[in-house]
């Protein structure tokens, strides 16, 4: 009997590496989300004719430089030495399949692999920067921080009404991938055009579902923005640095909350992809 390959296997099998590059990134990240809280008491201390915070908020941006660039060396290796390794052992699992099919699924499985190395950062940059944000908004003043609140639920909830349906248009364009191969040896040109038509077809039906989720939510995003800074001008003796602070914490706080909808996105996607690469027989089916 075969082991499942899904994010999990991938975790237990490389686990020392990947934990590695995420905590690098844990630490790049929250270094970043207190950049702007450092901008706004260097512009508070300037203004004052103080240069200590500006000497503190210069050591460290390039401390996080140096951190960032050494991660990136260091993903591009791990991530690829562990394609290397699932794509041989996808291509022993389904050798009994056709080629085409074999192929489009090799292809799908590194999909699981950029999810850890691009989607997964991302979510913990995300995570990371909602709960700082969070955290100082509420500081500032308690409406801001229930205002946080409210509208990552609200952005939940406008991607729950969508899940289904992407999950339905990922099953259909992967589908529609397995049949490449064998289309473009059999020769035929209309066969061909038909292929590449329904690819189209069912890219366009993702992008508009797509289209459809983020307007919704970048409805929420504005009105969160403009609350917070209608709010935060009315806190008794805030400083400019205060207000530059409260408004890009809030920018950031709907930017890092926007990669929930997107990870769940993801992950829609991703079940389909598990589902197939896992099944040993030509007839898959996602119904």
């Amino acid at each position: 009997m075969h082991i499942k390959i899904d994010l999990p296997f991938i975790l237990r099998t490389f686990r020392s590496r990947i934990a590695l590059t995420w905590g690098i990134v844990l630490v790049e990240n929250v270094l970043i989300a207190f950049v702007p809280l450092l901008i706004g008491r260097t512009i508070d201390g300037l203004l004052k004719g103080q240069m200590t915070e500006l000497f503190w908020m210069m050591s460290i941006l390039v401390v996080l430089g140096i951190i960032a660039v050494a991660r990136r060396l260091y993903d591009t290796r791990t991530y690829g030495t562990i394609r290397l390794h699932l794509g041989s052992q996808l291509q022993k699992r389904t050798s009994s399949l056709q080629v085409s099919k074999r192929s489009a699924r090799i292809d799908m499985s590194r999909e699981l692999v950029d999810f850890l190395e691009t989607d997964a950062p991302e979510l913990i940059t995300a995570v990371i920067q909602i709960a700082v944000s969070f955290a100082i908004l509420t500081y500032f003043d308690i409406r801001l921080g229930v205002s946080a609140v409210i509208v990552v639920i609200g952005m939940i909830a406008v991607y729950g009404c969508f899940h289904h349906r992407f999950y339905r248009f990922n099953a259909s364009l992967n589908e529609q991938k397995e049949q490449q191969v064998d289309l473009l040896a059999a020769g035929n040109r209309l066969g061909v055009f038909r292929h590449l038509r329904a690819l189209r077809r069912h890219e366009v039906s993702i992008s508009d579902t797509e289209a459809l989720v983020y307007g919704g939510i970048f409805l929420l995003q504005i009105a969160f923005v403009a609350f917070n800074l209608f709010q935060g001008a009315g806190i008794p003796d805030v400083t400019a640095g205060q207000i530059f602070s409260i408004a890009s914490y809030s920018w950031e706080y709907v930017e890092a909350a926007l990669m929930l909808p997107v990870a769940l996105q993801s992950w829609s996607r991703l079940s389909e992809i598990i589902s197939r690469i896992n099944s040993d027989n030509d007839g898959y089916s996602n119904a």
